[in-house]
């Protein structure tokens, strides 16, 4: 039973999800924690998700509630799929958070009317820049963490045409404009950021109450470390793993590059590939040009816990993002007791150090293969690195992104914006 003691939550977040996993995972996580601790806590999401929400073994069906699916939500849908991601995200999912906030209106009035609602929580979506309406309905809104802000590095500007530069420029104007009308990130009782990259590309980067909270975390009842001393592999062979979607962004094409120039090298490096998408045919022909197509498994998507089986055997992440706000594979990979090498650029940067792993600039882009290469090498011909690596990575990760924790910190904040301090 909820403990009526503690202030009443509802997180306002359409598209929670356990299937889609990335940020959609987030206010799922709260929810599921906050009610195991018989918090007071109630879940708006979307009706495309209930099926899959209601099924969920330690979800109270009574204490989630849906947006409807329109014909207006489909044809958003259907008009930005065709855009590339950064104006999908930024302007397509601006429109699609309005047009939710127009729907999920009566249903937040009427649990605060019903005296359900101490705090709004809109943990989602982490962009700082799309306007939220939730400061109207006479209860504290607190808002993130986000995360964003992300430009290309140096050197890479030909990952954007010029039509989608200019698509992205119009569109953060028309943001914050549209965070004038909309202004809950302005009048919010708390903004909650993942960085200093995403504070200063918040409509208002001087709001009065703004702390720093790093989005993703780690359930270390599903992410542990093999009974196993990965120290006892063969020095000269490394087992890399690589999780996440086969988009242009995450550079995979330069991560096959740099297991080409490790191989050559002398060592016997094999890299898993979890994860798919619209480039996996150019990627598994580039692994065969590459001559490396007998050491690169394609995987495809696989479930969590098959994720997990797969990370236990493997020796070391590698995650070469060109602009990835987050990682939370990162992370998953460090709870594991895997080394982790990747891109010294965004997310990465929030939770790797060079006790932890191998941190490499994209640029100058011309030899970022070649130093992707340097530490494959290193780790392959060194598997005492390795677990010293690994051991220091689960260290950063028990004490700084325990998803517990991460809550209890969330629980302060809620108390502290109902008291209206």
């Amino acid at each position: 039973m909820p403990d009526d003691s503690l202030p009443k939550i509802l997180i306002v977040a359409p598209n929670a999800s356990a299937r889609f996993g990335g940020e959609a995972f987030l206010p799922l996580n709260y929810f599921r924690i906050l009610s195991r601790r018989g918090h007071p806590v109630h879940l708006i999401a979307h009706h495309r998700n209930q099926e899959e929400l209601l099924s969920l073994p330690d979800c109270d069906p009574a204490r989630m509630h849906f947006v409807p699916d329109t014909r207006w939500h489909r044809a958003i849908w259907r008009l930005f799929s065709r855009f590339p991601e950064r104006v999908r995200d930024l302007i397509g999912g601006g429109l699609m958070t309005g047009l939710n906030e127009i729907y999920q209106a009566r249903l937040i009035r009427k649990l605060v009317a019903e005296g359900e609602v101490d705090v709004i929580h809109q943990p989602i979506p982490v962009s700082p820049l799309i306007p939220s309406g939730l400061h109207r309905f006479g209860v504290p809104l607190v808002i993130g963490p986000m995360n964003g802000g992300m430009d290309y590095p140096p050197g890479y500007e030909d990952y954007e045409g010029g039509a989608t530069r200019a698509s992205i420029a119009i569109g953060r104007r028309v943001a914050l404009l549209m965070n004038r009308l909309k202004p809950g990130k302005h009048r919010a009782a708390v903004l909650l950021v993942a960085n200093e990259r995403t504070r200063r590309a918040l409509p208002n980067p001087r709001h009065p109450r703004i702390e720093t909270l790093i989005e993703n975390g780690i359930d270390f009842s599903k992410w542990r470390a093999p009974q196993q001393e990965r120290s006892e592999a063969e020095s000269g062979r490394l087992r890399l793993v690589f999780l996440g979607r086969f988009v242009r962004w995450k550079a995979i094409d330069i991560t096959l590059q740099a297991v080409a120039m490790a191989r050559r090298s002398g060592a016997d490096v094999s890299l898993d590939l979890l994860g798919d998408g619209e480039g996996r045919e150019e990627l598994e022909s580039l692994a065969f040009d590459l001559g490396i197509a007998e050491h690169v498994t394609f995987h495809g998507f696989k479930p969590q816990e098959q994720c997990a089986a797969i990370l236990a055997r493997s020796d070391a992440l590698i995650l070469n993002s060109l602009r990835e706000c987050g990682g939370a594979v990162v992370l998953e990979a460090m709870a594991m007791g895997l080394p982790v090498v990747a891109s010294a650029w965004g997310g990465p940067l929030d939770y790797l150090n060079v006790e932890s792993g191998f941190l490499v600039h994209p640029s100058p882009r011309e030899d970022f293969d070649r130093r992707l290469a340097g530490a494959l090498v290193a780790l392959a011909e060194d598997p005492a690195l390795r677990q010293r690596m690994g051991q220091a990575g689960q260290k950063i990760v028990h004490r700084d992104f325990d998803w517990e924790s991460k809550v209890d910190r969330m629980v302060e904040i809620y108390r502290e914006a109902a008291a209206g301090k």
